[in-house]
């Protein structure tokens, strides 16, 4: 069975709501279809995915030498200009046309 209650966060808790809280800590968390409870082989498969995917996502620090037009350009672009020419580049070299107009 589950019951619902709203609470606002911006008045203080009613003695009713404080009683309700503490009742609730000593009651075990359910599993149901909309939230089942994973196994430990699941949990640590998903473990392994989200490393995998941070590894993918985590950016390496390398050298670039840039035009003094192109460097100005970026910075003009304010705060955060090397995330979006890191963005810009990864998708130019995702797009044939533009590499092989370059070379």
């Amino acid at each position: 069975m589950i019951i619902r209650k709203e609470i606002d966060f911006d008045k203080p808790l009613t003695e009713a709501q404080k009683n309700m809280m503490k009742e609730m800590e000593h009651k075990p968390a359910a599993p149901d279809e909309d939230c089942p409870e994973y196994t430990e082989e699941e949990l640590l498969h998903m473990m392994k995915l989200a490393a995998e995917r941070r590894a993918d996502r985590q950016k390496k620090t390398v050298t670039l030498r840039l035009s003094p037009v192109a460097l100005k350009k970026a910075k003009s672009l304010g705060k955060g200009y090397t995330s979006v020419l890191s963005r810009i580049l990864e998708n130019a070299l995702n797009n044939p046309e533009v590499i092989q107009r370059f070379l």
